[in-house]
């Protein structure tokens, strides 16, 4: 059955390799096994649980809180070719019923619900009857009362699978829970035995920094340098109150500058229409309570600054997780300063009940205690939801970035050269992170790379890391780029002195510097043509094509529409639907950068 996911990813999703873990949770779910997930966000998800869904006969039951959550899940999968559909409150009862007969014919594989809908006896009498192959539960976490984010309403998930004539595979996702909230959920829930993954919460994107401020005029001055460098992409800030987040945003439209606003207490049509404005790519930044994001699946989201601490961590990591869902960096910025905490302490005294108030202030000094951490931020996160941080440095965080500290990378460079010896010098950097971290794509299998002895040495450290290193050994003359090739790499006689240990490697981790592409005249153009085709279409940029993958077609300048599904991102749909238009542009660039040339 794996060989048929690899076909469905492949052919759907246009991507080649399954991200961290994935391969393995979609294993458990086509053996049809209860399964539950943790996983961080923009770790892929939803993908676990599509692809079975498009595999088994019959529909798939999503479970999901929000509408807009739906509604965006949906669009991007018709845009891949998969039929999905939602059921909102504005439909009549006639037309749900209707939308439920199609699911039972195989007009659709996936029906995304939320969860009140299983409160409705009405509803569980229309729907219980049809074939449901698998019922996917997104933020299983809310069904616990120990988690940060409670509704009541997923309660009503196991007594529904029991009242089903023929129990289907159950899966449940989440990507902030503690390990009491997980045991707490899988009860809940009523798993039978079921497999449990944890992916590692490590998001090596996410750039992670606490800027020490001292009072007001200090947050805004670097609000207003921050946006001032960034005005082109887009961002997130999130405030503590209504009141913050309706005098910050009217300050930034007084200064020219665009941004939108959201909180609990807006009017519904006003809350949609920044938002739409958001998610469109019209406004790029929007000023928000945490009640913005839940629903949010905006790939290209940049920076995240918290303009004070949140009340735990689980929304922290939740809301900084929302950035560089396309795997580029995002930048989170949390400024820090200690008094904050007792406007959150107050909040809490006042919104919470007698009973869960311990555990909120719990919580809270938790995250006060993140803001003052002077160690590895990354690995104070990872401990706090129970994983063993690998190492004493992250190279994503600002306390390990900022120590001027060398570090012997020795061992792990050794590990990168070798396994380059090892597959002869043949592939690029990404492919060399790949086998290091054991991932198996379709590459890997059929040159059977899984034998060669390094092959998942370095599973445990992050995919940034690795190429950190690669790039740091660039750098200091230990390898050599290919000649004519965008990352292929080669051995030279200083990588051979440090594989043997005659050599040690001592030196402060730099990242990858980003190439200049996002504005470069191509990319501009691609992006302008990727608007015009969504504006048609109604739909956000993004799900026309990511803006990762407008900078793969700037790298790799593809030529035919075969070329063009060699690029991680894009499926066969896609590559039909909007390749033409996209690859015209590209040879109008290629020709004149040749005219430029003989000029």
């Amino acid at each position: 059955m794996m060989d048929k996911a690899f076909k469905v990813l492949k052919k759907y999703y246009g991507f080649h390799n399954f991200k961290e873990g994935q391969d393995k949770i979609i294993e458990s779910i086509l053996e049809r096994k209860d399964t539950f997930a943790l996983m961080p966000t923009g770790a892929g998800k939803s993908l676990c649980y599509q692809i079975p869904a498009v595999l088994f006969p019959g529909v798939t039951i999503v479970i999901s809180p929000l509408i807009s959550l739906m509604k965006d899940q949906v669009d991007s999968l018709k845009a891949i070719g998969i039929s999905a559909a939602y059921i909102s409150s504005s439909l009549t009862f006639k037309e749900i019923k209707e939308i439920i007969d199609d699911a039972d014919i195989g007009i659709y594989k996936l029906l995304y619900i939320a969860p009140e809908r299983l409160e409705l006896d009405s509803f569980v009498k229309i729907i219980k009857n049809i074939s449901i192959s698998q019922i996917a539960i997104d933020e299983a976490h809310c069904v616990s009362q120990w988690g940060h984010d409670f509704r009541g309403s997923y309660r009503a998930i196991a007594p529904f699978v029991e009242a089903l004539k023929e129990r289907p595979v159950i899966t449940a996702f989440t990507a902030t829970a503690t390990e009491y909230v997980v045991k707490d959920s899988l009860s809940l829930l009523r798993l039978k035995e079921p497999e449990i993954f944890s992916v590692s919460l490590a998001r090596d994107n996410l750039l992670l920094n606490i800027k020490k401020v001292d009072n007001r005029d200090e947050k805004l001055e670097f609000i207003m340098n921050f946006i001032r460098r960034n005005s082109e992409v887009s961002g997130i800030i999130y405030m503590p109150t209504r009141k913050e987040t309706e005098e910050l945003q009217k300050y930034l439209l007084s200064l020219g500058i665009r941004a939108g606003k959201y909180h609990g207490g807006m009017e519904e049509k006003e809350r949609s229409f920044y938002q739409e404005e958001f998610i469109y790519d019209k406004t790029p930044l929007m000023v928000a309570t945490n009640a913005f994001g839940m629903g949010i699946d905006k790939p290209n989201i940049r920076y995240i600054i918290h303009y004070s601490i949140p009340k735990n961590i689980e929304s922290y990591y939740q809301e900084i997780g929302r950035g560089g869902r396309d795997g580029d960096p995002c930048s989170c910025y949390l400024l820090y300063n200690s008094k904050d905490a007792a406007l959150q302490e107050f909040l809490l005294k006042n919104s919470s009940s007698i009973d869960r108030l311990p555990i909120e202030l719990a919580k809270l000094e938790k995250m006060n205690e993140y803001g003052s951490c002077e160690g590895c931020l990354s690995n104070y996160i990872l401990e706090y939801f129970g994983e063993k941080a690998l190492k004493d440095y992250c190279s994503c965080c600002c306390n390990c970035v900022n120590n001027s500290e060398l570090k012997d990378i020795t061992k792990e460079s050794q590990m990168v050269l070798s396994c380059i010896y090892r597959t002869h010098e043949k592939y690029g950097i990404s492919m060399i992170t790949d086998i290091l971290k054991g991932y198996r794509g379709p590459k890997i299998s059929e040159y059977k790379l899984y034998n060669i002895p390094t092959y998942g040495i370095m599973k445990k450290y992050s995919s940034k890391f690795i190429k950190d290193i690669i790039h740091t050994l660039l750098r200091e003359g230990y390898l050599d780029k290919k000649e004519n090739t965008y990352s292929m790499v080669k051995l030279n006689s200083k990588s051979i002195n440090l594989l043997k240990g005659k050599e040690r490697l001592f030196t402060k981790l730099i990242g990858e510097e980003e190439e200049e592409v996002t504005s470069s005249p191509l990319f501009l153009r691609l992006r302008k043509l990727r608007r015009e085709l969504a504006e048609k279409e109604g739909l956000p940029p993004y799900i026309v094509f990511s803006d990762s993958v407008l900078i793969e077609m700037c790298r790799a300048l593809p030529e035919s529409k075969e070329e063009l599904l060699e690029l991680k991102g894009i499926g066969e749909n896609k590559s039909e639907k909007y390749g033409t238009e996209f690859l015209n542009i590209i040879r109008l660039y290629k020709g004149q950068k040749v005219n430029e040339i003989r000029g």
